[in-house]
């Protein structure tokens, strides 16, 4: 399992500790920044994630800002990427069995530290059902249909 992980000053302290989590249970994960508190855009690392997650060899991506709704909205523009806003375990588990989501999107602000880890924890224990194909295939039609 490796991790591709990125967020803006206001995702910051909750990346810092998801990746201290990783570290602490040899999670793999490659950390896109930023690295510090100060003032950057959320789309930049949104982006960045995206593209790592598509490129390979992630199996998923985490992105982080203040709230994770722009963040998000940011990744989901890369074609090909189904980032997901979650905010507990359980739409973590269904953003994964039933969108087939390889990027999930936390709040900074939003989301305790713990949360957190019970969120990443869930979307890593969950599989994509694939009796939601059918859905899929239009949101990828959607895609191809505007050049998103």
């Amino acid at each position: 399992m490796k991790i591709a992980i990125g967020s803006d000053h206001g995702g910051y302290e909750l990346k810092t500790y998801l990746t201290s989590y990783f570290d602490k249970h040899e999670i793999d994960y490659d950390d896109f920044g930023t690295h510090s508190t100060d003032s950057v855009d959320y789309p930049d690392y949104g982006k960045k994630v995206a593209e790592a997650v598509l490129a390979k060899p992630y199996d998923f991506g985490i992105v982080i800002c203040g709230t994770g709704i722009g963040i998000s909205i940011a990744a989901n523009k890369v074609k090909g990427i189904r980032a997901a806003l979650v905010y507990n375990q359980e739409t973590a588990r269904l953003a994964k069995q039933h969108n087939h989501a390889n990027v999930i999107a936390l709040g900074g602000r939003t989301t305790t530290q713990e949360m957190a880890v019970k969120i990443v924890e869930a979307f890593m224990e969950s599989t994509y059902e694939p009796r939601h194909q059918k859905r899929l295939d239009k949101i990828n039609k959607i895609e191809e249909e505007y050049d998103v």
